[in-house]
């Protein structure tokens, strides 16, 4: 348990650095595998790309869910290794296990029969519809591995390793280059599977990467009680579970339906909008999810410090992250303005297409300062397990402000495409605001008190 002395010792900005670099390296290969799927779903047709953009919607519903209860896991462990209680946290790492792949069966069952009717409510039809289904279906039956994906990185996060997901990521990318022409157009024994492919590749990197993280957990020796009963559900700690992650993923899962809220009304503006909206989406990944890194490294930093009643370093690890976050947006903003246009282009020569990316990308990059802002400060929340605003500003910026601002922009004014993002600058910004001065405020009372 060197590791997480190190973690209550050492100084702050160093400790964010290599808790951040590695998550953040992680996150770069992330976002580059996603442009992958997106450059060869642009391979078989614009139609494809929309029907990618479309199902990746939900699927980011069931991967926010996953991430949601994970942070909540890292949370608890990480607790309770700062308080030096090693014995409870291998007990919540070992029940964390099986609790996570649970909620992915269930969910993959649930998204099959759903997915259906969501796509048909964004104006898919007929092949367009053919197309999202034949993506989505292998994700959904492969939901399982993520979410034990997601379990194990909890264990890991808590401890401090962030390199391991980070090597995960990498290989994915690199696979994903190999598997993606391989499952698509087939090779000797294996049948070409068209847009099927790419989603047949990801689900069996996933399964790949769950039999080394799994040994990357056992090495930690968290894992230290092999009698099934330790794996098996535990009503008293899936209580702590939920009460501590139904806040982060209900924020997750809110984020999920604001992303479709906002898939509505781009394909108000047609199939074309909704291909360029996709392809500008991914492409502002590259330079946001770097940024995204430090969640991870704040939550393993605020976690571990706060049950270690170190509060002087929880209130450091806020505002240095901050400023970490956004030295790494204004580098992302000033590089999407130089080469945004060109990048889209890669993905879709239809000049539509690239107008629409692009309309998307110039307003949304400058963003970015307020998302460093909301995610590190969700991250903070989660850390001193008091998640439950999060769900108050995630409910205010991605239902309620999102569609007042949404409708009025388009169905009231009908302005261009260009405005709505615009709006959804505005809004976001005025959450961010809230959240910031609400973290501030909250730790500051929460530490306090902890001192009396």
């Amino acid at each position: 348990m060197n590791k997480n002395k190190k973690l209550l010792n050492e100084d702050i900005p160093s400790l964010l650095k290599q808790l951040a670099i590695p998550a953040s390296t992680g996150m770069i290969f992330n976002t580059l595998y996603n442009v992958v799927d997106t450059f060869y779903a642009g391979l078989i047709s614009t139609q494809a790309i929309a029907a990618l953009s479309l199902s990746f919607m939900i699927f980011f519903m069931i991967i926010g869910l996953g991430y949601g209860f994970s942070s909540a896991i890292t949370a608890i462990i990480g607790n309770y290794l700062g308080k030096s209680k090693q014995n409870i946290a291998s007990i919540y790492a070992q029940k964390g296990l099986l609790f996570l792949p649970l909620i992915g069966i269930f969910l993959g069952i649930f998204g099959y029969f759903v997915s259906p009717s969501l796509f048909m409510i964004l104006g898919a039809k007929e092949e367009y519809l053919n197309d999202a289904m034949t993506y989505i279906t292998p994700i959904l039956f492969g939901t399982v591995f993520f979410m034990a994906n997601f379990s194990l990185n909890s264990i890991l996060v808590a401890s401090g390793d962030t390199k391991t997901f980070r090597n995960t990521l990498i290989f994915g990318f690199f696979a994903n280059l190999i598997l993606n022409p391989l499952f698509m157009y087939g090779f000797l024994f294996i049948p070409s599977f068209g847009l099927a492919g790419i989603a047949i590749a990801t689900v069996l990197i996933q399964i790949l990467n769950m039999i080394y993280m799994i040994k990357k957990v056992l090495d930690l020796k968290m894992i230290r009680y092999f009698n099934l009963k330790y794996f098996l559900p535990d009503l008293r700690v899936y209580k702590q579970f939920f009460n501590q992650g139904v806040p982060s993923s209900l924020n997750m899962l809110i984020m999920s339906f604001g992303s479709l809220i906002l898939t509505y009304f781009v394909t108000l503006y047609g199939m074309q909008a909704v291909a360029g909206y996709g392809i500008g989406y991914r492409v502002e990944q590259l330079m946001l999810l770097p940024a995204l890194g430090l969640n991870t490294a704040v939550l393993t930093l605020v976690s571990n410090n706060y049950g270690a009643k170190k509060y002087d370093r929880v209130i450091e690890t806020l505002k240095v992250a901050l400023r970490y976050g956004f030295y790494i947006s204004t580098f992302g903003i000033i590089f999407l303005i130089v080469f945004g246009k060109l990048i889209i282009s890669l993905f879709d020569s239809n000049p539509n297409v690239v107008a629409y990316g692009y309309d998307y990308l110039i307003i949304e990059i400058f963003i970015f300062y307020a998302y460093v802002t909301l995610f590190i400060c969700v991250s903070t929340l989660q850390g001193i397990k008091k998640p439950k605003m999060i769900v108050y500003i995630a409910l205010y910026r991605q239902i309620i402000a999102k569609l007042i601002v949404a409708y009025i922009l388009v169905f009231v004014f009908k302005v261009d495409y260009i405005y709505l993002w615009v709006g959804i600058l505005i809004m976001i910004y005025s959450a961010a605001i809230f959240a910031y001065f609400y973290t501030n405020n909250l730790l500051k009372k929460v530490c306090a008190k902890s001192i009396l």
